[in-house]
């Protein structure tokens, strides 16, 4: 009987067979992450960044309506924080210049938060000095001028909100487009439901200050659901400041009025 020895596999064929390995392996990973990426959440999803230009005409609504109120209600000298604002608000142009906002900078988002405290401590100054005046009687007999200054604080008020929301929710505007956040802040129905908005959809500023508007006449949620402690903590706060200040001037100028 003859003996023939079995050759053993070379390098060669060892590579090849991992090769094989391999490619089979890709195979059957590469439906799984297609798959994976058509499941993922619409909060989680790469987007485009959102243009700068309707949060840049807010916040001038916003310093135009704090440089038009009486000095009495502002926090001394009277052009101090409108024109703190501008400069903060030139300063972001200029750090980022590009029309989307899709650079993450913690000095930016700093600068950005800044801005915000910024409007909400002017508008909160003229609040505050507001209702004591209208508790003491010391507003004066102008029904209209009363309302007039009530309305731009009020509105004020919204716009400062929806700064807050849109600078919050997810980390912000440049985080949500690169969708890093395992889960949002506030759920608002086109990322609930296919069909009824494009598949990038993304919420910007004109959806949180459309929040902002709804809660602070509603004086609670509407279409757009808060789930982080923060979001509901913040609308709850909006919507008694809301509150306060809309039946207490509603109801001191009904009284000049009579």
């Amino acid at each position: 009987m003859t003996t023939h020895d079995t050759p053993h596999p070379g390098p060669e064929h060892w590579t090849e067979l991992l090769h094989v390995r391999l490619e089979r392996i890709e195979g059957l990973l590469a439906p799984a992450d297609q798959s994976t990426e058509s499941e993922r959440p619409a909060w989680q999803r790469r987007t485009r960044g959102e243009q700068r230009w309707a949060v840049m005409a807010a916040l001038l609504v916003a310093v135009s309506v704090q440089w038009a109120l009486p000095a009495r209600l502002s926090i001394h000298p009277h052009w101090l924080l409108p024109a703190l604002e501008l400069v903060m608000m030139a300063a972001l142009w200029v750090a980022h210049p590009h029309r989307r906002i899709e650079y993450r900078s913690r000095r930016l988002r700093a600068l950005g938060l800044l801005l915000a405290a910024a409007v909400s401590l002017a508008n909160g100054w003229s609040a505050v000095i507001l209702v004591r005046d209208l508790l003491h009687g010391a507003e004066g007999s102008n029904a209209v001028a009363l309302l007039t200054a009530g309305g731009g604080i009020w509105l004020t008020n919204v716009i400062a909100f929806s700064l807050w929301y849109w600078e919050w929710d997810r980390g912000g505007p440049a985080a949500r487009a690169l969708g890093t956040h395992q889960h949002p802040d506030f759920l608002f129905p086109q990322m609930q439901q296919e069909g009824i908005a494009p598949e990038d959809w993304e919420p910007q500023y004109m959806d949180y200050l459309y929040v902002a508007l709804t809660n602070a006449t509603a004086f609670s949620p509407t279409d757009t659901m808060p789930l982080s402690r923060w979001a509901k903590l913040l609308m709850s706060t909006q919507s008694t400041i809301s509150l306060l200040t809309l039946a207490l001037i509603v109801a001191r100028a009904v009284g000049v009025l009579q």
